[in-house]
This record gives structure tokens, C-alpha cells and sequence, in this order.
């Protein structure tokens, strides 16, 4: 059994998705389960339209009109004038969002983004459903929400693990016998039934979530990269493409923030040692990048690149230590701001991060944290990560860089570099 996973690159307009249904036709080897994205840049669309309506500007039902406008634009390239019914059901999907918008806003952000943003996942699944079997192919459409079980944790839920496997393992193989199973990435459902999210990029996640239920034979993540790659190219040239990965240092790339796969991915198809494969959908006949149980070290060092980031060092204003009961209360602080640490040290007197500047929740926190310790903020940085580095590697990366602080391991080294000025 199969589990392929397209991203909103790989079905951004009516090309791309008939691109796609090729690659399902001929690289289907077995029983498959397809998950999608929302289009291209929806998700990003679908965002604005409910910062707008929160922030109550009068410009969200035209930004929605333009999504709508793209979707239409899109069923028109695929089926033409032609009165196919996945016409009215996009239409009937975007009402659900105008209903939302014809009030003024009374739940929080956070709840409000989810009911909105999942739109996007629920018409692509939709249309390349549709597509498909408009092409012959035997579909059925699932509503992933009926099958991924979380908590309330809007924008980022946690799955409930053992309600979904049950579901899953109950409902879908029956279903899979016949059919080729198109469902949608990034979305499940409370328990009373409200729509969450599962995190950006949150689609690979929910690709491992169906592969580990249905003990599948293998994942494929379709890219518009050869595979993974040891640098980011928009970072770093030449880049190299790995052929193949551990599941742990998968994981520790993408902890360290390689953006190729998302972090939650990796792990419960480690748990079921079940094989990853990273390919391009632009060159699908390529091998691209296989990760999977292996002794075999990476051979060749990756760099992570991280720019905008906050130097923050967190110092007790008495006499006291960074000890246990200062590190709770900052770690706390972090979470509850959601605010991801992406390097750290601490001595016994300071505690020191690097974070992505991204923008209010950071100032925010900044001030809370200056209620309790002194705080020093230096912003306009770059975290440069080496996995499997040495001197040359690290040399590389220091040209016209002022290294404002370095940490290193056995295999990984992190340097936290301003750019020098060049008279």
C-alpha cells in the first residue's frame, strides 16, 4: 500500500494538476492513498482574508472574491464550459467561508483561521479528485476530517493518536481495495466536530499520520526539488542531492530547520519503519531521495540556512543562577508566545537564543521577559547549521560574517554570524 503526498506547488494551476494525475496513473503500484495541499498559494490567500476579517477592514470578501476567482479559472482550464458538478461544489465550499465573513468576528484568531484557511485543502482535494476521474480514474474523495482526530489546539493540534488509528485502521482498507483514496493534507477535527490545523506545512504530516495507520509499504512526498537536497538552493550553490537518509538524521535536519520535509513527519514512519521518498513531480522519473532504516552515515555535509533571526540573552536581575526554576518559567514563556528556539546555551548566570524574528509575539515576549530578568536583543542575524562539518565547511560559510555565537557537537556545529559591512 501506497501513500503519496502532492504539495500546492505541484498542483498550482490546470497543467500542474493534470501533471499529477499522470504521475498517479502511471507511478500507482499498489493499493494508494493520495494527500493534497491546497493550491499554490492559497493557504497564504486564505490567511489574509482572515486577518482582514479580524482586523475588520472591509477588503476580506474582495480578497476571498480573488481565490475564488483563481479556483474558478483553474475549473475552467480542466473542464471547460461543460456543466460538471465540481463547479457547484467549489462554489458551495467557499460559501461556507461568506457565511463566516457576513458576521462581525466573535472567536478568537486562532479558531477563525482554521475554520477559514482549511477551505484551501477541502476544493484542491476536490478538484484533482474530480480531474482524476473525469480521466478514468476509479476515486473516491475522503474528508480527512473524519478520519484525523485532534485537540483543540487550533493552528497547531496535537492528533489524537489512538481514536485516529482506529478510525483509520476500521474504515480505510475496505475502501482502498477498489479505489484510489484522494483526501486532504493539513486538517483534522475536535471533538466537537470543528475544523483545526496541524501546523504550516502540515500536509507531510498528515501524509505519515494515514501511512503509519495503514502500516503502508512506503511514503512519497512529491516536490519541486530533485529530492533532498544539502542546502537550500535559494541559499547555496552548488548543492548537492543526498540519495539517501536515516530516519535520524532526517530528523535532526529538519529540527535544525531543512524545510524540504516537515519536522513532524519523520517520526511515525520511523515508528513503523516505513520508507520516505522525496521526488520531483517536474521530473518524476528521477530516483530523488530515499529515507529509510540505514547504518550508513551522510556522507556529505548540509547546510540549514536561517536568516532574520534574534539574538536574545536572558540574565537574572538578583544574584541568583539559571537554574531549574528561572529555565521553567523562560521555557514557558516561549511556549505559550509559540515561539520556536533555534539555538540555545546557558551558563550559570545567562541563557541565550536565537529565534525568527516574526514581528508582535516576539516583542511581546521580550517585554514579559523583562518583568523578571535583564534582557539584551541584538536582531538582523543569521543562523548557519552544518551537519557532518569541518573547518572548510565552516570557512565557507564565514565569508564577510562576525560570529556572534558558535556551538558545536560531534557531528553538528551552529554559528550565529552578522554580516560584516564592507567599506
Amino acid at each position: 500500500m501506497q501513500v503519496f503526498k502532492f504539495g500546492g506547488a505541484s498542483v498550482k494551476d490546470a497543467d500542474s494538476i493534470r501533471n499529477v494525475a499522470h504521475i498517479i496513473k502511471k507511478y500507482k503500484t499498489s493499493e494508494l492513498l493520495v494527500v493534497v495541499s491546497a493550491l499554490g498559494k492559497t493557504t497564504n490567500a486564505l490567511t489574509d482574508v482572515t486577518q482582514h476579517f479580524v482586523d475588520q477592514t472591509g477588503q476580506a470578501f474582495d480578497l476571498l472574491e480573488n481565490v475564488k476567482n483563481a479556483h474558478q479559472q483553474i475549473l475552467t482550464d480542466l473542464f471547460g464550459m461543460s456543466p460538471h458538478p465540481i463547479f457547484d461544489e467549489i462554489a458551495n465550499c467557499f460559501v461556507e467561508i461568506e457565511w463566516i465573513l457576513e458576521e462581525e468576528p466573535q472567536d478568537s484568531y486562532d479558531y477563525l483561521h482554521d475554520q477559514i484557511v482549511s477551505t484551501g485543502e477541502m476544493v484542491s482535494s476536490k478538484i484533482l479528485a474530480a480531474y482524476c476521474a473525469h480521466t478514468g480514474l476509479p476515486i473516491k474523495w475522503l474528508d480527512a476530517r473524519d478520519y484525523i482526530f485532534t485537540d483543540n489546539t487550533y493552528q497547531e493540534a496535537e492528533v489524537d493518536w489512538q481514536k485516529t488509528e482506529e478510525k483509520i485502521r476500521r474504515e480505510l482498507p475496505v475502501l482502498l481495495d477498489e479505489q484510489i483514496l484522494i483526501t486532504q493534507g493539513f486538517i483534522g477535527s475536535t471533538s466537537e466536530n470543528f475544523t483545526t490545523t496541524l501546523g504550516r506545512e502540515g500536509s507531510d504530516y498528515s501524509a505519515a499520520i494515514f501511512a503509519a495507520c495503514l502500516q503502508a509499504d512506503d511514503v512519497t512526498i512529491w516536490k519541486d526539488v530533485p529530492g533532498v537536497l544539502n542546502a537550500d538552493p535559494k541559499w547555496f550553490n552548488p548543492t548537492e542531492l543526498i540519495p539517501e537518509l536515516s530516519y535520524t538524521d532526517a530528523i535532526e535536519l529538519t529540527y535544525y530547520g531543512a524545510t524540504v520535509i516537515h519536522p513532524k513527519t519523520i517520526k511515525p514512519l520511523q515508528n513503523k519503519k516505513i520508507a520516505l521518498n522525496v521526488r520531483s513531480f517536474v521530473h518524476p522519473e528521477a530516483p530523488g531521495t530515499l529515507i529509510r532504516t540505514t547504518n550508513n552515515g551522510l556522507l556529505i555535509p548540509s547546510f540549514i540556512f536561517k536568516v532574520n533571526q534574534v539574538f536574545v540573552s536572558i540574565q537574572p536581575r538578583d544574584f541568583s543562577f539559571i537554574v531549574e526554576d528561572n529555565l521553567s518559567h523562560i521555557f514557558n514563556l516561549f511556549h505559550s508566545h509559540r515561539i520556536k528556539i533555534n539555538m540555545m546555551h546557558n551558563s550559570a548566570i545567562s541563557f541565550c537564543v536565537s529565534i525568527d524574528d516574526t514581528g508582535a509575539n516576539v516583542d511581546t515576549l521580550l517585554e514579559e521577559l523583562e518583568k523578571r530578568y535583564k534582557v539584551s536583543v541584538e536582531k538582523g542575524l543569521e543562523l548557519i547549521t552544518i551537519r557532518y562539518f569541518n573547518q572548510e565547511t565552516i570557512d565557507r560559510v564565514l565569508v564577510n560574517k562576525k560570529i556572534i555565537r558558535e556551538l558545536k557537537d560531534s557531528y553538528t556545529c551552529q554559528l550565529l554570524v552578522k554580516e560584516l559591512k564592507v567599506e
